[in-house]
């Protein structure tokens, strides 16, 4: 088992979904149960089935030196940096530390692929993209890190991870390892994920999207229903007396794990997901007992939801509540990791524990530990699963500063 590791500070963060733009947006959608998902407007062909789309990215301009940028993922990228003072509260942190000594760790999964389809759509009699869209900093998997160092200026270390829907929850990790081998003195973490025909053509291939609202760990679910979002986080050490700011969260630790089974479905006993919980816990330095709440990966898919609860059932006591949020907000793929990440600080912090949208029925499979109505409790540690195609699962752990 990994060595427990020294706590990290989140002193900023902030995501914007279909849910809601910004931290007191999220909350209040949460609070009122009043979920994001709409019908499928967006796709180049038909397709019935619920999105959960953010409005007015077609309207956003981006500031003139950010403008050979262009795309959706990075006009959603700007919105989300530009909630609640994020966008200030960056800039401070290059102030304070320098440009070269600010990480920049951002999962995506698509990254500008919608961009691309657009190009590919538009071109020439000759083949080629048209002139406007020969843009390589766009078109390739890097694209969003590019982005998001030009709009913050930052040159330290841009990585950019792609391994699926725990893209954005792995910037986690990834993060505290640069931050403890002193490759930087603070980090900035996020994800960005928008929608794409790729990316609704490619789920509905797989037979894995809902024609309704998804239902996680409904007994009769159908599917997930897919998402965008935009969310990013700071990262950085403890100050030397322990003490932390009001408001201040705590990344208590994290594991990874990758079960490579399949291609899409997860290992039939958990085995990733339940590896990458125990070096959590471990890192984190905490028993299962210890958790107050677990935001759930939730998809609604039938495998991965049975898998799951599963693995809940039997690690956790019936008091620890769970849930999934995919409800509100849709399945935000690489983004998934940051905006439920969000998700579970918004608990934390304010002690509202989300239900479960839309699901009526808990599968026989769920235990007394998976809630469909929200709740309240006075919640110190909590747990955020990301469970990505491939067998690549995260979990991280989080404590509220205050009661650490």
């Amino acid at each position: 088992m990994p060595a427990r590791i020294a706590p990290l500070a989140i002193t900023a963060y902030t995501a914007t979904c279909a849910a809601g733009r910004g931290l007191d947006a999220i909350a209040r959608a949460l609070e009122t149960r009043a979920g994001g998902l709409s019908a499928n407007s967006f796709s180049a062909q038909p397709l019935a089935c619920k999105i959960g789309r953010v409005a007015g990215l077609e309207d956003l301009r981006l500031p003139a030196a950010l403008a050979a940028f262009d795309s959706r993922n990075h006009r959603l990228a700007w919105l989300g940096l530009g909630q609640d003072g994020f966008l200030e509260r960056a800039h401070a942190l290059r102030e304070r530390h320098g440009a070269a000594r600010v990480a920049l760790l951002l999962g995506t999964s698509t990254s500008s692929i919608g961009e691309t389809e657009r190009a590919y759509r538009e071109l020439d009699a000759d083949g080629r993209f048209p002139a406007a869209q020969r843009r390589a900093a766009i078109h390739q998997p890097h694209a969003l890190g590019l982005f998001a160092a030009h709009a913050l200026g930052l040159s330290g270390p841009n990585l950019t991870i792609a391994t699926a829907c725990s893209s954005s929850a792995k910037v986690f990790a990834s993060a505290e390892r640069l931050l403890r081998l002193g490759l930087a003195d603070a980090a900035i973490v996020g994800g960005v994920d928008t929608l794409c025909d790729s990316v609704l053509f490619g789920f509905n291939s797989l037979q894995l999207v809902s024609g309704e609202e998804c239902r996680p760990f409904d007994a009769d679910r159908r599917g997930l229903s897919l998402g965008e979002a935009a969310g990013f986080a700071i990262l950085e050490r403890m100050p030397q007396n322990g003490k932390v700011e009001k408001g201040t969260n705590l990344l208590l630790g994290y594991g990874e794990a990758s079960d490579a089974h399949h291609m899409s479905a997860p290992h039939p006993q958990g085995l990733g997901a339940e590896c990458a919980l125990d070096d959590a816990l471990a890192r984190a330095g905490i028993a299962p007992q210890q958790v107050d709440y677990i935001n759930l990966h939730g998809t609604a898919s039938r495998q991965n939801d049975e898998v799951e609860a599963a693995l809940i059932a039997r690690r956790f006591p019936a008091t620890t509540r769970a849930s999934s949020t995919k409800g509100w907000s849709g399945h935000t793929l690489g983004a998934a990791g940051i905006l439920e990440a969000t998700i579970t600080l918004i608990a934390l912090e304010r002690g509202l524990v989300p239900g479960t949208l839309n699901t009526r029925e808990l599968d026989p499979a769920c235990g007394p530990q998976i809630r469909i109505d929200n709740g309240e409790a006075d919640m110190r540690i909590a747990l955020s699963n990301s469970f990505g195609f491939g067998g690549n699962n995260c979990c991280l752990a989080f404590a509220r500063g205050d009661a650490a």
